[in-house]
């Protein structure tokens, strides 16, 4: 499985973008010990060192629905600024949203057309009279390459069928940063209520939730009294 998550903070300040380098460190401890390959595609640095404003990672492995569930949301840090110290904003809020998954386009030899050529040389005996240049063109993207590095046709062709391969990735990586863009002005505006994680303090401790179980308790006494007297 293959999810694409991006923690952002949004039009937040500088303080927003220390809380996301911070949740950036926690959130990659936690993806080592779950066993998740992690990869940033793009990440974009804040105004003030130390500082992430959006960082967009790949994430590959099992249950990473599971794993995602308690980090998708708002994520609340509670403490005083670190650039301002005089700022009486003491919660700070940033987000981490995944990405829908772009259509990438895989390349296979069926798809390609080729047409070969004389490579080009100095002149005199140098030249190649026999079609060993190659260029190849991937007919759903229209993606082309020209190889003529070898005087073998052959090994021309299978250069080709590699760069090809290759151009096509870096589109596929450019549509990925095109869809980022187009979801990153989605999220500039963060929800902040119900964080799905808080932080507190300058050593970002995460603040547990005590759950009081008393009153579900004595809801489920009322019920068995009343099945005792139907």
């Amino acid at each position: 499985m293959e999810k694409i998550l991006q923690i952002t903070a949004g039009r937040g300040p500088s303080e927003c973008g220390w809380v996301v380098a911070q949740v950036l460190k926690l959130f990659l401890q936690e993806t080592k010990k779950a066993g998740i390959q992690h990869s940033i595609l793009h990440q974009e640095k804040g105004t003030q060192n130390g500082t992430v404003q959006s960082v967009t990672i790949c994430l590959k492995g099992k249950d990473l629905a599971t794993f995602l569930a308690t980090w998708l949301g708002t994520i609340q840090w509670i403490g005083t600024s670190r650039f301002r110290k005089h700022h009486k904003r003491k919660n700070w809020f940033i987000g981490a949203f995944e990405l829908k998954m772009t259509q990438t386009m895989e390349v296979t030899e069926k798809e390609i057309s080729f047409q070969t050529m004389r490579s080009k040389g100095p002149g005199g005996q140098h030249v190649n009279k026999v079609n060993s240049a190659v260029r190849a063109i991937h007919t759903p993207t229209g993606v082309q390459v020209v190889v003529m590095d070898s005087r073998s046709q052959h090994q021309n062709k299978k250069l080709a069928i590699a760069r090809l391969k290759e151009k096509v990735k870096e589109a596929n990586l450019a549509q990925l940063k095109s869809r980022m863009t187009d979801q990153w002005e989605n999220h500039l505006d963060l929800q902040r209520g119900n964080p799905v994680r808080i932080f507190k303090g300058t050593d970002f401790k995460p603040q547990k939730t005590l759950k009081k179980y008393r009153p579900k308790r004595q809801q489920l006494k009322n019920q068995l009294r009343k099945q005792q007297w139907d």
